[in-house]
């Protein structure tokens, strides 16, 4: 009989792309994963794996199992939710990746109510920038607070279940000195200096997609992820930023906010969890306190 955890290994590697990767995202020494996948090898009798270079790829039967290991997985999953919907009770860990602009709003007063509300409930967060879905259809991440831009494609692989959120607006941030808070014609922002995100992150696609749809191309004087720094050149009035509501601090001196008056810049903020068919108390409680956060 195929080993469920080997199957798993097998996924992971292939998601990965090399041993030594899988190994450190299932927190094994390459050795043992080397290991579980020889066996798994000696189960079918055939070579699953093969180099590619640096790194490894599948050959026709290791995604022929592939295949077969994602349902039996997804089965797996299914039963561990139906068993813990019948006991009903929220369990002991989770683990919740979020992106870093939604922490001080929304990830840590739901972390405070999942306290207060589900003492024996430990999470784990994990906070970045980079796409976490895949993490989630891997089983390395329980619940995603991810965000999608409405004007980009959208992405969501199979298998992941979407709650909305919230849409959280771009607003236009400058110096406090230098606006008057009325909204923005997208167009207008052709002439400023402006602190964008690198055009290989979302924001950023979806900030030069809206300029070329309002008839200019961007050019960005600084180029970050970082929202504080572009809290800080927008404050001393090197740049305009287009920075999403719910990141910035209502709090925060020497800004002025506006929304942009033609062509809105729009993120879905999404709780994402794995498809299954019954609900685990785990993850449910998790999404509730994200949800009560944003409303």
């Amino acid at each position: 009989m195929l080993d469920v955890r080997r199957l798993h290994m097998l996924r992971t590697v292939a998601a990965r792309g090399s041993i030594a990767a899988a190994a450190q995202s299932l927190a094994l020494s390459a050795g043992a994963v080397s290991q579980q996948l020889a066996a798994l090898r000696r189960e079918v009798g055939v070579d699953l794996l093969r180099p590619d270079g640096r790194t490894v790829a599948l050959t026709e039967a290791g995604q022929t199992l592939l295949l077969h290991a994602d349902r039996i997985l997804a089965a797996v999953q299914e039963a561990e939710s139906a068993v813990a919907a019948v006991k009903g009770t929220v369990g002991a860990t989770a683990t919740l990746a979020a992106l870093p602009s939604t922490v001080a709003r929304i990830v840590a007063p739901a972390l405070t109510a999942l306290r207060a509300d589900h003492p024996q409930l430990t999470v784990t967060c994990l906070v970045t920038d980079q796409a976490q879905l895949r993490e989630l259809t891997l089983g390395a991440v329980d619940v995603v607070l991810g965000q999608r831009y409405h004007h980009l494609l959208d992405a969501t692989p199979q298998g992941i279940e979407l709650c909305p959120l919230l849409d959280d607006p771009l607003l236009v941030v400058t110096a406090a000195d230098r606006a008057d808070g009325r909204p923005v014609p997208l167009r207008e922002l052709a002439t400023h200096s402006l602190a964008l995100p690198p055009p290989s992150t979302e924001c950023g696609q979806a900030v030069r997609q809206a300029c070329r749809q309002a008839g200019f191309t961007p050019a960005a004087r600084y180029v970050t992820a970082d929202i504080a720094a572009q809290l800080t050149l927008a404050r001393t009035g090197l740049a305009t930023a287009l920075v999403p509501r719910t990141a910035i601090d209502p709090d925060t001196s020497g800004i002025r906010t506006a929304p942009i008056a033609d062509h809105p810049i729009l993120r879905l903020l999404y709780a994402a969890t794995r498809r299954t068919e019954t609900t685990d108390p785990t993850t449910a409680a998790v999404v509730a306190a994200l949800r009560a956060a944003t409303g």
